[in-house]
């Protein structure tokens, strides 16, 4: 699309064009050509070379500095409407600094040679600030230098080179449906990012690198005319680290949801049509679905499902900052604590294996150097039900005896200081070749589970209650109907140790939050978390439906 038709599109020219109101989306409105240039990365390392060397001359011990550019482009729909469609791009510089045991940072939109040194200087002189106020200092991990390496997220097309009018066009066809199958009232959205990165340290590395994530999403409603009653039914897309692939529906990437559902999962590709049209089938069923019954019952967690519950109970319980009360201000602490690990209690059933990964193919998460020039890599979090290991970065690892960081580290842009965020945080599939409906014969009285829906979880990540997108009563083995108001209660170690099956590899997915939010000032990364469908047994099941009169 050329940059008169883009204007006329959006509305640009009389000032009604806004960004979403979404965490890390903005920076400078620009033309989506704009998205297509890239920096020379000998360019970068010449300035990464001139921040290096004043933070050195002014008294640094260490120093990284990251050279960031970072592009988004969004596009909304309604209906047969285009809403909105922005093109964004940030683009600067941060360098973090040790002097006198203590972190000092500093940041500068200023990308220039004199710009860099500048801020390298800041950074040291809030550092030697901070050493007169700091008890401690710091102790960083050590690290080898990589030299000048570089990594791109393994794409096959980029989301910014496809014509802007053939992705409105894609999410037009998704609303059209959806209309045709029932729904009243459907939105869509295409989120594409790229973070052009690059790290260089004292300790010897020039890492260049290329991230790419896209997320297609939208939400359907039914709406019965008759009683003003109306249900939802959200996406089952995740988000992921492909590039505008992700949207050529392939058949191999399809694996079939139990046998009453219609559902279908995705893997490395999403049908974007087919899932518009089965949500807004499943919208209108869910008008007419009976409320649940509250009770003990087995659910059967679908991977778009699980996932969330993996990050809230899991993720984030397993950050070590968190765990050591770093985080308690902004989003609490966890009940995983040294001395609690220290007691090898049961985080859950035998069957339970979590581990993370930075490496894993297609995922939010994946990058190969964390920023702060750590190689990337996969290690277990919980083997066989017990947790033996947390998420750490460099200043992290002595605390807990090890001698070097995992490669979680990670800041939202270049102005924010790095630090420790989620890996992606994945459980293993089963080692018995088991289908979903296979597993849902051994069920007697349950209920299946897809999409994400509302949830709520304690300041320790223990006591926690979890919704969804649409729900199956299982009674002798066999879907038998849709449900509405369900939501299932728990603790995180009642929850995992009741675990009861897991699916093999061939349902593994994905699921994704392309915006997940920690520390002060709040950032947000992305991060995905896969599993298999996996059954929990003797689960308390609510009712969610408000009573009104």
């Amino acid at each position: 699309m050329k940059r008169r038709d883009f204007v006329g599109l959006t509305s640009l020219a009389a000032g009604a064009l806004f960004l979403p109101g979404i965490p890390s989306f903005g920076g400078t409105l620009v033309d989506p050509e704009r998205l297509l240039e890239t920096v020379d990365p000998a360019l970068k390392k010449r300035l990464a070379d001139a921040a290096l060397n004043a933070a050195k001359s002014a008294g640094a011990t260490y120093a990284d500095v990251r050279i960031g550019r970072y592009l988004n482009q969004s596009i909304f729909t309604r209906e047969k409407q285009v809403q909105n469609i922005a093109s964004g791009e940030s683009y600067g510089a941060g360098v973090r600094v040790l002097a006198n045991g203590n972190w000092g940072f500093a940041a500068t939109n200023t990308v220039t040679e004199a710009g860099l040194a500048k801020a390298a200087q800041l950074a040291v002189a809030i550092a030697k600030a901070n050493a007169k106020v700091q008890k401690g200092q710091v102790n960083l991990a050590p690290q080898q230098g990589y030299g000048e390496v570089s990594w791109k997220t393994p794409i096959q097309q980029s989301a910014f080179e496809v014509p802007i009018a053939q992705k409105v066009e894609l999410l037009l066809a998704a609303n059209a449906k959806a209309l045709d199958n029932g729904a009243s009232f459907v939105n869509s959205s295409l989120f594409q990012i790229n973070e052009q990165k690059y790290f260089a340290s004292t300790d010897g590395s020039y890492i260049d690198q290329d991230v790419h994530r896209i997320w297609p999403t939208f939400g359907v409603t039914a709406v019965d005319r008759a009683s003003g009653k109306f249900r939802t039914r959200e996406a089952l897309s995740a988000p992921m680290g492909l590039g505008y692939e992700y949207l050529t529906p392939k058949a191999a990437d399809k694996i079939a949801g139990p046998a009453g559902t219609g559902l279908i999962g995705y893997k490395n590709s999403y049908d974007m049509l087919e899932d518009a049209a089965l949500a807004a089938q499943q919208a209108k069923g869910k008008l007419t679905a009976k409320s649940v019954t509250p009770g003990k019952y087995d659910i059967v967690l679908d991977p778009n499902h699980l996932g969330l519950t993996i990050h809230e109970s899991i993720g984030h319980a397993t950050e070590l900052d968190r765990v050591l009360g770093y985080e308690a201000n902004y989003a609490g602490t966890s009940f995983a604590t040294l001395e609690w690990k220290a007691k090898k209690q049961p985080y859950g059933s035998k069957l339970v294996n979590i581990f993370a990964d930075k490496t894993q193919p297609g995922s939010l998460g994946a990058v190969g150097y964390d920023d702060e020039g750590v190689k990337t890599k996969q290690w277990d979090i919980i083997k066989d039900g017990t947790l033996v290991d947390y998420q750490k970065i460099r200043d992290q690892a002595a605390i807990v005896g090890q001698e070097e960081s995992d490669g979680c580290c990670y800041a939202q842009s270049w102005q924010d200081v790095q630090f420790q965020r989620m890996a992606n945080i994945s459980l293993k599939p089963g080692q018995q070749k088991m289908s979903v409906d296979d597993m849902i014969k051994g069920v007697d009285k349950g209920i299946y589970i897809a999409g994400r829906g509302s949830y709520s979880i304690d300041q320790q990540r223990y006591n926690f209650q979890f919704g969804g997108t649409v729900f199956y009563a299982i009674e002798k083995g066999k879907i038998v109907g849709q449900l509405e108001d369900v939501a299932y209660q728990a603790n995180t170690q009642e929850f995992w140790n009741s675990c009861a099956a897991i699916c093999d590899e061939s349902d593994y997915r994905l699921f994704g939050s392309f915006f997940d939010g920690k520390g002060q000032p709040s950032q947000v990364s992305a991060v995905s978390h896969g599993s298999s469908t996996t059954r929990f047994n003797g689960v308390n099941i609510i009712n969610t439906a408000r009573k009104v009169g």
